[in-house]
């Protein structure tokens, strides 16, 4: 503990600047006159583009790069490049590192955002409401997209086939049945298939997990529309054994009047029989 002590003592030395209205300290004066913009409304930094302000001069020449096509930080492993420090979060991409894991499943994400995002698909929870028809949703850039079915705006347009999208993601997903391309691939039995949702559902199989329950019987299945067509099924069954136990009846209160009432059989049966809709 007393190492501890002397090593935070060491480090809070290492500071000697300190912010007046939050403590934070700083190696350097000019730091903490940069971190002081923060907590005043003074913002000298004007773009002459758009008249945006900012708090410091770096956080206007990022801006800048909004206004212009440059792409200054590239990726040293793919040809893409950003126009601010994006690239580092692009670079998780490149390695395996997911440490943002969910507790109650097996995923595991790259970014934080992500897995809150995942989150939300457990708790049900939908924070970004529609204000055009209040419709939910649980991730903002799935809000985004429908606000283009209210706009009738169908940006994206096939050049295959003259079809057009409003959603970036349903137009490359269509892009794919053109080329034939299946870029998402199962890593435990290689099979591959042209849509992410696709592989999600067929890795249920590989995992054993049968999420989806029948209604009617007690089994369950791993595959949505493999429950919807058993629950068609069992559905049929049902209203086909209904049907038998109200025929086996009229059946049998046919044998009792044949047995005990034989001239008026026939008009005492008529309101017994059965006649479908």
């Amino acid at each position: 503990s007393n190492e501890l002590s002397s090593r935070n003592h060491i480090i809070r030395s290492n500071k000697p600047f300190k912010c007046s209205i939050c403590n934070k300290s700083f190696t350097e004066n000019a730091r903490l006159n940069r971190h002081l913009l923060i907590h005043s409304t003074e913002k000298p930094f004007i773009c002459s583009l758009c008249n945006r302000s900012f708090t410091e001069k770096s956080c206007l020449g990022k801006h800048l790069l909004t206004h212009s096509n440059e792409t200054p930080f590239n990726c040293s492993f793919c040809d893409k490049s950003y126009k601010n420090k994006l690239l580092n979060r692009h670079l998780l991409t490149h390695s395996n590192d997911k440490p943002f894991k969910c507790t109650l499943y097996i995923y595991s994400f790259t970014y934080k955002c992500n897995l809150s995002r995942h989150l939300r698909t457990h708790s049900n929870e939908k924070p970004f409401k529609c204000t055009v028809c209040n419709k939910s949703f649980n991730d903002k850039s799935c809000l985004n997209r429908h606000l283009f079915i209210h706009r009738n705006e169908k940006r994206f347009k096939c050049s295959h086939c003259n079809k057009s999208f409003n959603d970036k993601s349903c137009f490359s997903r269509h892009l794919l049945i053109h080329t034939n391309e299946k870029p998402f691939k199962c890593t435990i039995c290689n099979k591959s298939f042209n849509d992410k949702s696709c592989l999600n559902r067929h890795l249920l199989i590989h995992r054993n997990e049968k999420l989806f329950k029948c209604s009617f019987c007690t089994k369950s299945f791993n595959n949505k529309s493999c429950i919807r067509r058993h629950e068609q099924i069992r559905g049929f069954e049902s209203r086909c054994e209904d049907f038998d136990n109200e025929y086996n009846h009229i059946k049998r209160l046919q044998e009792y009047i044949t047995l005990h009432h034989d001239s008026n059989k026939d008009e005492k049966f008529k309101k017994f029989t059965y006649h479908p809709e």
